[in-house]
């Protein structure tokens, strides 16, 4: 069972249900050992009642004046010494018969002597006991009291051995009650664990929805999030659209500035417009690419491979037909979990760049592992000193002043292969090969 931090429900109600057994158990055990006690101490109250009411009955004045019993008590245990049973017979004077079981001791004469059967715990030989008592006029104008005993020992021993069964067995209970809430509590959670799992689909890419069978409580956030996703694509669209107008609105604009400019070459104010100009055309580049990045950050949407490419891959052979360069793709069908807008702007920046450096030709290939799609941009040229490397993320920056283009390119790939969750790495080739690696990584679903 996952997820057992402090915050955790399922830590909370495992808790709550842990309480809740043992508490119910705690509370069925006292109870049950307290009705028990109740239960046997009556069977005891009883039985020592019945020996009694038999111990006056047995009762009788010998021929010299002395009381004797006409035969002994039914219970052998009277006749047992040490056996924690006793009864004895005396008068005002003091202890006439006992019991064998008594020995050489005798029960303490503290009872009211009255007719009535009267009770009470005091000690015994060994103990505690529990004593009967009743004060009979058993003829010869002589009163005797009759006592009837048993040590406390043995009621305690029959509860003892009660609650010791009575443990255990609430143990095994409580074990079994745990372990099945926890069952309870797995099952009963198990929609949570979905949620999550399809949460991390949708940001991931692999699903567009959160789906409609879900249970009647969960159904309506599902659902929330269904509206929401729908909305931030509604969003995103619109974004899209908004940087397309702008993007056009200030091209015009900049078009009119560079038109401008050219007609002032040959005047230092002419240079001067031009450059301004270059740089707003890089400045206005890098900010609708990153605006695109934003925008299509946690979009909901997948790429095809390689049909995405193919289009690129025409595109790339006939910018670069001059130099005849040779534009390859090999690699499985499969899909990554990125915009087809950001995946070809990526690729068309990577492409664009191998094909600038190229010496003949330029190899895109991927394969898939682990989850993930690693896709490689590959060309044959000269390569890239690995002092420079990391400044060709930063925008504006060229290794060469010579090659065409704002130093845009790499910059804009990066982020948008961070907003994708991606990676994208430049170096020299894996294969150590002359030429320049571009490592491009994306979850695939």
């Amino acid at each position: 069972m996952t997820g057992g931090g402090p915050s955790s429900l399922r830590l909370r109600f495992a808790l709550a249900m842990l309480a809740w057994v043992i508490g119910g158990l705690l509370l069925v055990g006292f109870s049950a050992s307290a009705l028990f006690r109740r239960h046997v101490e009556g069977v005891f109250h009883a039985e020592l009642e019945e020996h009694l009411v038999e111990l006056v009955g047995l009762t009788e004045w010998a021929a010299n004046g002395q009381p004797t019993l006409a035969r002994p008590l039914s219970d052998p245990r009277y006749g047992t010494k040490g056996s924690g049973y006793y009864w004895q017979v005396s008068d005002a004077r003091g202890a006439l018969l006992r019991s064998p079981s008594l020995g050489d001791s005798q029960l303490a004469d503290r009872l009211e002597r009255q007719q009535n059967v009267v009770h009470r715990r005091g000690r015994g030989p060994a103990g505690a006991a529990m004593i009967y008592g009743t004060t009979q006029d058993h003829g010869a104008g002589r009163p005797l009291q009759f006592l009837i005993a048993t040590d406390m020992r043995h009621l305690d021993d029959v509860v003892m051995a009660f609650q010791q069964e009575l443990l255990a067995w609430l143990a095994a209970l409580a074990t079994l009650l745990i372990a099945g809430a926890l069952i309870a509590l797995r099952f009963a959670t198990r929609p949570l664990d979905r949620l999550a799992a399809a949460i991390a689909r949708v940001r991931a890419g692999h699903d567009q929805r959160m789906g409609a069978v879900w249970p009647a409580e969960i159904a309506p956030l599902a659902s929330d999030l269904d509206r929401l996703i729908e909305s931030r694509e509604a969003m995103v669209a619109a974004a899209r659209i908004e940087a397309g107008n702008l993007a056009h609105g200030l091209r015009t604009s900049l078009a009119v500035l560079v038109d401008e400019a050219e007609t002032l070459a040959g005047h230092p104010a002419g240079k001067t417009l031009m450059a301004e100009c270059n740089a707003i055309a890089r400045r206005l580049d890098w900010h609708l690419a990153r605006a695109r990045a934003a925008a299509g950050q946690g979009a909901i949407t997948e790429t095809a491979l390689p049909d995405a490419l193919a289009p690129l891959l025409k595109a790339m052979r006939r910018l670069h037909a001059a130099r005849h360069i040779v534009f390859t793709a090999d690699g499985p069908a499969t899909r990554v979990a990125i915009d087809p807008e950001a995946f070809a702007e990526i690729l068309s920046n990577l492409l664009d760049n191998a094909g600038k450096w190229a010496a003949a030709q330029v190899a895109v290939r991927w394969q898939v592992s682990h989850g993930q799609v690693a896709i490689a941009v590959i060309d044959d040229g000269a390569g890239i000193p690995a002092e420079t490397v990391n400044t060709l993320w930063q925008p504006g920056v060229r290794l060469d002043e010579n090659m065409p283009g704002h130093g845009l390119g790499l910059a804009i790939a990066l982020d948008l292969a961070k907003a994708a969750n991606g990676q994208l790495v430049l170096g020299p080739r894996r294969d150590h090969r002359p030429g320049t690696e571009a490592l491009l990584t994306l979850a695939a679903p």
